[in-house]
């Protein structure tokens, strides 16, 4: 073949290959999947925070199946039992009460994501005539009616909210908290389950003189 034909079909070769190459790197770039929202909600599946929208006192943080039943088994809830959660969650104290014992469960959460959520768990779970679950701040809300409260909040949140208890509570009704205590308050019962302490109280006949009920 004469030189100038070998250039000619070099330089048509060299302009095809220039010509893919721009092209070849769109696909690459298209078929790059975006996972940094998934990677996210991977990492982060205890905390729940996608609803800024209400503060809350107390982040979710779930608890652990196995110590939901602890806390329930503490306090011997039964079928003749009203169980408030106080920062309820997803709902499952107020749902495993109602599937496991046979009980009435109220849960109060400030969080509307969460109190949506906790309703559609009671459905799933088929206990929905039994739950109900109020969105609300723990510190406006009536409980009076319970007879065991169950908490999973800040030392100085339990603090605050300690009057409310001996205001409201009657006698004898059972009081946990999931590892925090609340000061002067001695727990009747302290248990470790799977590296979570439980603290249980019984609401005396007589206010102690370290609650300020004023």
């Amino acid at each position: 073949m004469p030189p100038t034909a070998l250039r000619t079909v070099a330089l048509r070769l060299l302009t095809c290959v220039l010509m893919t190459l721009p092209l070849a790197g769109c696909a690459q770039e298209q078929e790059t999947p975006d996972t940094t929202q998934s990677a996210a909600e991977i990492q982060s599946p205890e905390i729940e925070s996608a609803d800024s929208t209400v503060e809350a006192d107390v982040p979710f943080v779930v608890t652990p199946q196995t110590t939901v039943d602890s806390i329930l088994a503490l306090a011997k809830v039964s079928s003749d039992d009203v169980v408030y959660d106080l920062g309820s969650g997803d709902g499952r104290i107020p749902i495993t009460a109602a599937e496991e014992y046979g009980a009435r469960g109220v849960g109060i959460e400030i969080k509307p994501e969460l109190v949506q959520r906790a309703r559609e768990n009671a459905k799933i779970s088929g206990v929905s005539d039994k739950v109900e679950f109020r969105q609300q701040d723990i510190f406006e809300a009536d409980f009076s009616e319970a007879t065991v409260v169950t908490m999973y909040l800040f030392p100085e949140v339990n603090i605050q909210l300690r009057p409310m208890l001996f205001e409201q509570l009657e006698p004898g009704t059972r009081v946990v908290s999931h590892s925090f205590d609340m000061d002067e308050w001695v727990p009747d019962t302290t248990i470790r389950v799977n590296g979570d302490v439980l603290y249980l109280w019984t609401i005396p006949e007589e206010t102690p003189e370290f609650v300020d009920t004023e």
